[in-house]
């Protein structure tokens, strides 16, 4: 397929249970890559539940209701009584009190039941990562119009949980590793129906590798698209240098897999030796690990964090840092790289997940370092503040790296290619819908 014009103008709806715009990669990933694919020539509607993205002109958006129990300032709220409209509210409210996560589930019953009125809308329809039990009856009801269903999975969300539940066994808390399980149940749902959907793509070869462990899913069925960035709003600085100590970090949640905690501990070892500012874009749970160590280590002056950053206010951040670091115990692929490197912005990165296939071999843009090691993570911090050439060098081949591969018109044609190969092949190579 042409990158600049689409074989032909498909009509898509792109499912996404929450969407959060400015956190956590799956808002992002939804408002890129409508935009992009509308670009192509492609109509796209966005079937989304609360919290919704924030799309660009030419999207449609379809609001999927639900009892938004996790919304902000009250997650965890009790509805009132007229909130109550369907079994499917029942059922999310249930599941929510007996400390279950409910939305993948009750989010593609509801997608099943809006759609099932207007599947002959649609070429194609794109769930992003709910992978609910709901896709099993609309993917049935797709087949008879000879429609294809597909799915993007980031990562197995069973990395985040095994994560998890290996910190509370370290610190010996019973209770929450019963009402972790409980939480993350919605992954053995997740497991069973990627096993029945023929056309999944993930966003690395790393992600691939561990859904086919996790969910065991065959190989052959995942095709591997990478994600992307907005490179003319991700662009270097200008004359301006960045700011002396500097180091900037997202942390999508206060959770052990994007690995805050190590980067902490990490700051506060380079803060001995020098001046050292950290600014985390997102936010510590009050009383967690992150907000704990800050205090026992006396960082308060040191760290902070910011929240709600637009693409522009994220990008003059990135530029202004001498530093950037993406500390996870584990990465899908990791956007803050991309978007860091496309800022010409040198990075320390983990060896975990794919995290070496988003920025390539060590010291090419960037230094890498072993998941977990804190002292690896400050002594790297502490070269790259040094060593203003080898700064200069990572970034400059970062920018290229990202350029050269990872863009989010990239990554919208390689998606428009996927939806075409489903479609042909449903109908027998014929493209005919």
């Amino acid at each position: 397929m042409n990158i600049d014009r689409p074989g032909r103008a498909l009509r898509i709806a792109l499912l996404s249970y929450r969407s959060k715009p400015h956190s956590g990669g799956q808002g992002i990933y939804v408002r890129h890559l409508s935009r992009e694919l509308v670009e192509l020539g492609h109509h796209v509607e966005v079937i989304s539940g609360p919290p919704l993205p924030e799309l660009d002109p030419g999207v449609a958006l379809t609001h999927l209701r639900n009892l938004d129990l996790y919304r902000e300032p009250d997650p965890f709220r009790t509805p009132r009584l007229r909130e109550f409209r369907s079994p499917i509210d029942a059922l999310e409210w249930g599941l929510m009190c007996t400390a279950a996560f409910p939305e993948p589930l009750t989010f593609s019953l509801r997608a099943w039941h809006h759609l099932r009125s207007r599947l002959g809308e649609f070429d194609v329809v794109h769930d992003n990562q709910s992978l609910g039990y709901g896709l099993l009856g609309l993917r049935a009801e797709l087949a008879r119009r000879g429609i294809p269903l597909v799915a993007t999975v980031h990562h197995p969300i069973t990395v985040d949980r095994d994560l998890e539940l290996a910190a509370a066994r370290e610190a010996g808390d019973r209770k929450r590793e019963v009402s972790l399980r409980r939480w993350y149940a919605f992954c053995r749902m997740q497991g069973r129906v990627a096993r029945q959907l023929p056309w999944l793509t993930t966003v690395s070869s790393a992600s691939r590798d561990e859904i086919v462990r996790a969910f065991r899913v065959r190989g052959e069925r995942l095709r591997v698209i990478g994600v992307g960035v907005n490179e003319e709003t991700f662009t270097p600085g200008s004359s301006e240098p960045p700011v002396s100590g500097r180091v900037v970090a997202v942390a999508s949640a206060d959770v052990p897999l994007k690995g805050l905690n190590d980067l902490i501990e990490a700051v506060g070892k380079v803060a001995v030796e020098r001046p050292v500012e950290l600014v985390v874009v997102g936010a510590a749970r009050p009383g967690g690990p992150a907000a704990r160590t800050i205090t026992r280590l006396g960082l308060s002056g040191v760290v902070r964090f910011v929240q709600g950053l637009t693409d522009e206010a994220l990008a003059a951040l990135f530029r202004s840092a001498q530093v950037a670091v993406v500390p996870s115990r584990y990465e899908g692929f990791s956007l803050p790289a991309v978007e860091a490197m496309a800022c010409g912005v040198p990075l320390v990165v983990t060896t975990a997940g794919a995290l070496p296939e988003v920025v390539g071999p060590d010291g090419l843009a960037a230094l890498h370092v072993p998941s977990g090691d804190v002292d690896a993570l400050a002594r790297s911090i502490g070269r790259l503040m040094d060593d203003a050439g080898l700064r200069e060098r990572l970034g400059s081949a970062g920018r290229v790296r990202v350029v050269e591969q990872f863009t989010w018109r990239l990554t919208a044609s390689r998606t428009a290619q996927w939806y075409q190969d489903a479609i042909d092949e449903m109908n027998g190579g014929t493209g005919i819908c």
